[in-house]
C-alpha cells in the first residue's frame, strides 16, 4: 500500500509547487459561494468561468486544469448533504483526471471545518488507494506504474487511516483475483494462492477434496465439479481467530472459476467473462483480508466454494437427482445453475458451526441483473434486521444493496414430483428469488444474509471504483461486520 504522509497544516503555494499532480477537496453548502482561502483559486475561478459553471457543479463534474509550474490540479466539490455513493462518486471522477497521467506521487488537500476535512481526507484517500494501484494486464506495451505516495494536506489521523487502509486492500485483493485470467485461475491454482495468503496473514486452513467430498456425501457440489478433468475442486475453510474475540460470523463465496453452463451450453455471448463467476469467493477472501487487517474484534470463518462448470461426458444433465450434504434430494433442471448447488453443501458446512451470522457472496443469478442493473446489488435474508443492517451498511458504505422478498409462497415453484426441491425452473421468472429460496434450505435457523452481486461487473466503474470490476461487497461487508460486532458490543 502506498507510502502516506500527513499534515494537519494546509498546503501553502510554495509546496502548490512541489507536486505535479494535486487533489483539492473542498467543502460545499447550499448559499455558500468558493472557499476564497484556498490555493490557486484564480486559477479555478478562471476555468468555472470559461465553461460557465459554478462552484456547485463541482459536486458533480470536477475540473481539471495545468497550473503555472507545469503541475496539474484537479478540483472537486463534497456535499455533506448527499449520500456516501454520490461523494464517492464525484470523487472518482475528479481522480480520474489525475490518474489517467499515471503519477507516481499524489498531493491531497482538504478544506473546511473538522468533520467536512475527515470526510474529503477519508473519501480522497481510499479512492486513490483502490484506483492508484496495477490490477492483471497482460499487455507488453503501456504498463501501468503504481502510485506510490501520497501527501495529505489539512487533516491528520493518528492511525494512518488503518481501518481504511483494510478496506482498500481486501477490494484490491478481490478485484485482482476475479480479473485473472480463468487459465491462471483453476481451482487448483486458486487453491495454491490461498495457502499462500494463510501463511501470510496467520489465517488457519483446511480443504474439502473432492475425494473427502464424496465421503461426507457432499452430493451438490461433486455434481457440478465432476465435469472437470482435473479433480482439483474443493470447498477451502480459512479461520480468523482474534485474542479473545467475541463470537463468530462466517462468510460463503461461490468460486466458479469458469462456467461453461455444463451441458446447458451458454453461448459464446453470454460465456464471454466467465472467469469472472468466482467473484463472489474473491469478495469472500477480500473481506476476511480487511476485517484480518483492520483487527476485527469477531472470529470469521471464509468458506470458499472453488469449482469449474464444464461440459464432458462425466458432467452432469438435466434431471439428474443429487442428495446434497444434508440429506436433502434435488432435482437438476439447468445445468447452468450450478451456483446454487456448490453453495448449498458449502452452507451447510458452515452452518454446522453454528455461526452467530452467516453471509453469502454469489454472482448468482441474471435475475438479479435483469431486476437491478449493475449499479446494485440484491440482498436477501431469514430476519428483518439484518436486512435492515444491510441497507445501512449500504448507505454508509457506498455500496449499495436493494433487498428482495423470501416469502413461503416462492417455494411452489421448486416443488419437486420426484425430490425435496427443484434446483431451479426453466420459466427463470423471479429466479433471483428462487435462488435464495433454495439456499435457504441450507443454512437451518442461522442468522443468514445472501448477497447476489449484480454489481460486480459495471462498466465505466462504481462510486469509488473506477474499473469496471468493482469489488463490490468487500466494503459493505466490512460495514456489516462492524454493525454487528457493535450490536454485540452494545
Amino acid at each position: 500500500m502506498k507510502k502516506l504522509i500527513q499534515s494537519e497544516k494546509t498546503i501553502s503555494d510554495q509546496q502548490v509547487a512541489g507536486f505535479s499532480h494535486l487533489l483539492f477537496v473542498l467543502p460545499f453548502k447550499a448559499g455558500q459561494g468558493l472557499p476564497a482561502d484556498i490555493p490557486c483559486a484564480g486559477r479555478l475561478r478562471a476555468v468555472l468561468a470559461r465553461r460557465g459553471a459554478k462552484f456547485a457543479d463541482l459536486c458533480g463534474e470536477p475540473v481539471s486544469a495545468d497550473l503555472e509550474h507545469g503541475g496539474v490540479a484537479a478540483w472537486v466539490a463534497l456535499d455533506g448533504g448527499k449520500s456516501r455513493f454520490e461523494q464517492q462518486t464525484a470523487l472518482r471522477k475528479a481522480l480520474q483526471l489525475l490518474l489517467r497521467e499515471h503519477p507516481r506521487e499524489l498531493a491531497v488537500a482538504v478544506f473546511g471545518g473538522e468533520e467536512e476535512r475527515r470526510n474529503g481526507a477519508q473519501t480522497a484517500l481510499y479512492g486513490a488507494w483502490v484506483n492508484g494501484a496495477p490490477l492483471p494486464v497482460r499487455k507488453r506495451k503501456g504498463e501501468k506504474k503504481p502510485l506510490s505516495r501520497i501527501a495529505l494536506y489539512g487533516y491528520r489521523d493518528r492511525e494512518g487511516f488503518a481501518s481504511l487502509r483494510a478496506q482498500a486492500e481486501g477490494n484490491l485483493l478481490a478485484r485482482e483475483l476475479t480479473m485473472l485470467p480463468a487459465n491462471e485461475l483453476t481451482p487448483g491454482l486458486y487453491r495454491e494462492r490461498i495457502r499462500k495468503l494463510a501463511r501470510e496473514h496467520g489465517w488457519e486452513l483446511e480443504e474439502y477434496d473432492l475425494r473427502r467430498l464424496r465421503k461426507i456425501g457432499a452430493g451438490a457440489f461433486v455434481a457440478v465439479a465432476q465435469g472437470s478433468a482435473e479433480e482439483d475442486a474443493a470447498i477451502v475453510r480459512l479461520r480468523y481467530a482474534p485474542d479473545k474475540a467475541r463470537g463468530r460470523v462466517a462468510l460463503v463465496g461461490k468460486g466458479i472459476c469458469f462456467d461453461t453452463g455444463g451441458h446447458n451450453l451458454k453461448p459464446a455471448r453470454y460465456m464471454h467473462g466467465m472467469h469472472e463467476d468466482m467473484n463472489g469467493s474473491a469478495v469472500a477472501l477480500g473481506l476476511l483480508l480487511a476485517a484480518t487487517r483492520s483487527g476485527l474484534d469477531r472470529a470469521v470463518d471464509c468458506w470458499l466454494a472453488l469449482a469449474q462448470n464444464h461440459i464432458s461426458p462425466r458432467a452432469y444433465k438435466q434431471n439428474d437427482v443429487v442428495t446434497a450434504l444434508n440429506g436433502t434430494t434435488i432435482e437438476v433442471v439447468h445445468t447452468d445453475a450450478e451456483g446454487r448447488m456448490v453453495l448449498a453443501d458449502t452452507l451447510t458446512l458452515a452452518a454446522k458451526e453454528k455461526p452467530g451470522l452467516i453471509v453469502d457472496f454469489a454472482t448468482l443469478t441474471g435475475g438479479c441483473v435483469t431486476a437491478l442493473g449493475t449499479r446494485y446489488s440484491g440482498v436477501f435474508g431469514n430476519r428483518e434486521a439484518l436486512l435492515a443492517a444491510a441497507l445501512e451498511a449500504g448507505r454508509e458504505s457506498g455500496e449499495r444493496v436493494c433487498a428482495f422478498p423470501l416469502d413461503a409462497d416462492y417455494e411452489e415453484a421448486l416443488e419437486s414430483k420426484i425430490a425435496d426441491v427443484k434446483q431451479c425452473t426453466l420459466e427463470g421468472e423471479a429466479d433471483h428469488i428462487l435462488a435464495a429460496r433454495f439456499l435457504q434450505r441450507f443454512v437451518d435457523d442461522t442468522p443468514w444474509l445472501h448477497v447476489d452481486l449484480s454489481a460486480s461487473n459495471c462498466k465505466g466503474g462504481l462510486g469509488a471504483v473506477a474499473e469496471d470490476v468493482t469489488g463490490f461487497g468487500v466494503g459493505l461487508g466490512l460495514a456489516l461486520l462492524r454493525r454487528e460486532a457493535a450490536a454485540k458490543a452494545g
